[in-house]
């Protein structure tokens, strides 16, 4: 079992930037594939950014891509996300994910077996 605490959001204006922290739990965690979604109210839940078990291979999504960053610290049991440039429309509850198969690039919810519970963040134009 694992589990998932995120941590970090808030409210910034346009243009500031944010880190969101995700632990994690459990002894398998450096073996994991490790993801955030988001999800802004009244939309689904979709895919940010992934990243392998050893933090070699990252992936994003088109509308993060050059402004978001996910790195990891398996020692830590801790992924994180680095967001800059907020717009607007990075408005959503942000999640993390943990795939325990490792699957790659970690762009499908289904894959995910773990959650967490979600951190808010709010960009005001």
């Amino acid at each position: 079992q694992v589990q998932l605490v995120e941590s970090g959001g808030g409210l910034v204006q346009a243009g500031a930037s944010l880190r969101l922290s995700c632990a994690a739990s459990g002894r398998s965690f450096s073996s994991y594939t490790m993801g955030w979604f988001r999800q802004a109210p009244g939309k689904e839940r979709e895919f940010a950014a992934a990243i392998s078990w050893s933090g070699i291979r990252t992936y994003y999504a088109d509308s993060v891509k050059g402004r978001f960053t996910i790195s990891r610290d398996n020692a830590k049991n801790t992924v994180y996300l680095q967001m800059n440039s907020l717009k607007a429309e990075d408005t959503a509850a942000y999640y993390c994910a943990a795939d325990s198969l490792g699957s790659w690039p970690g762009t499908e919810k289904y894959k995910y077996d773990y959650w967490g519970q979600g951190t808010q963040v709010t960009v005001s134009s």
